[in-house]
């Protein structure tokens, strides 16, 4: 049985599944191939405890964590409304295939139109086919205005 839960940033239990999943994403090829900095692994649960537009949703098959998504609350100045961006989605090599993404994304939508949200953002990785297959199945699509304008393409600019 999984149980998918809202994180609690001041519970133990939750802080450190959390940085542990988000240990294994970003370990994971998908996630970058690199674990953590020692600074994210200290720092990481304050500082997302010191943002209320932060949330985080977790799974749990028993006690044993599998699954995470850190959900980012922005605005849509169009809407006029918050939008929620699914900032990091991670489910366990061991427990995918479940149906566990599914669940934690129905719990971010679920909040999300707690809040009043007009939509859920995320980016994907173009060459992560098994993702973006979930993220359509979910109703996920390119975001586009006029199609004559093309799809918009994630772009950053590291600052440091």
């Amino acid at each position: 049985m999984i149980d998918v839960i809202r994180a609690h940033y001041d519970d133990r239990a939750h802080a450190s599944a959390l940085v542990d999943l988000l240990d294994a994403y970003a370990r994971d090829p998908a996630g970058g191939g690199e674990p953590l900095s020692d600074f994210a692994r200290v720092n990481l649960i304050d500082e997302l405890a010191a943002r209320p537009f932060i949330f985080s949703v977790l799974a749990f098959d028993s006690a044993t964590p599998v699954g995470l998504i850190n959900a980012i609350e922005g605005f849509s100045t169009f809407a006029c409304r918050p939008l929620v961006n699914v900032h990091d989605v991670v489910v366990m090599p061991s427990h995918r295939g479940r149906g566990i993404a599914a669940q934690l994304f129905a719990e971010v939508e679920a909040i999300a139109r707690e809040r009043g949200a007009c939509k859920l953002t995320l980016e994907v990785l173009s060459g992560n086919r098994a993702a973006r297959a979930l993220y359509e199945k979910l109703g996920f699509d390119d975001y586009r205005l006029d199609p004559g304008m093309g799809h918009a393409q994630f772009m950053q600019k590291w600052l440091d």
